[in-house]
């Protein structure tokens, strides 16, 4: 299947308040990521890389030490082994991110 409408993929919740829909191939996978207000996502790595796109909102990454708030528009990439960790504010929050290789743990 070459064409997909994320409205009409399944959730799945990473964390509380964290809700991803997820698309793949074989070497990446594509997150469209929906976080609630003020949610924290702990301090994590994996071997993954991972890079994404800021949809909607603002929101704060800390990744290996340096932190940045992002809004909309704004990309971050992540290599993989690299601490990381983010935050949302009053408002939710969009994000795209891209991880390669695929993360087993988040198709369903």
């Amino acid at each position: 299947m070459y064409f997909h409408d994320p409205s009409q993929r399944p959730t799945k919740e990473l964390l509380p308040g964290i809700q991803a829909r997820t698309f793949w191939g074989e070497k990446m996978l594509v997150a469209v990521v929906d976080l609630d207000p003020h949610v924290h996502l702990p301090m994590h790595s994996h071997p993954h890389e991972q890079a994404g796109i800021v949809l909607e909102g603002e929101i704060e990454f800390v990744v290996a030490g340096e932190t940045q708030r992002l809004k909309a528009g704004d990309v971050y990439v992540i290599p993989g082994g690299v601490e990381h960790e983010a935050r949302t504010f009053d408002h939710p929050v969009r994000v795209m991110d891209v991880f390669s290789p695929v993360r087993e743990e988040y198709k369903y």
